[in-house]
């Protein structure tokens, strides 16, 4: 059952194929804004499946973060995801992420439960 406060964590160690500079979102080697972002999608998308209808998912709608903090090469980042609000199909939860030294990133997420199968079938 979809309800407020199913929570997820999702871990990830910094390295060079999730850096900065890897994914084109900077020339730095530290933990690359998209993969953060990943990062806490997977944990949200991770709180609340095992409460999804069968044949169900959810697809990531909107994303509202800041990322306040680098974190360089080895660091181990956990995100976390809350869901926060259930308003018919929408999902909305409150995302962080964290390093060794504190909060890197937060923010909103907002995803949608749809049928696989008609998702899919939407590509033609």
């Amino acid at each position: 059952m979809l309800e407020k406060g199913l929570t997820r964590q999702c871990r990830t160690t910094v390295a060079a194929d999730n850096t900065a500079a890897a994914m084109g979102s900077g020339d730095l080697p530290v933990f690359a804004t998209p993969a953060m972002v990943a990062l806490m999608e997977h944990a949200a998308l991770e709180a609340v499946a095992p409460e999804l209808p069968e044949g169900s998912t959810t697809v990531g709608a909107e994303m509202n973060v800041a990322h306040i903090k680098p974190s360089g090469l080895g660091a181990e980042i956990t995100a976390t995801a809350v869901l926060t609000a259930v308003e018919g199909r929408k999902l909305t939860f409150n995302v962080g992420a964290r390093d060794a030294d504190g909060m890197i990133g937060e923010g909103v997420h907002v995803r949608y439960v749809v049928d696989r199968q008609k998702f899919m079938a939407k590509l033609g």
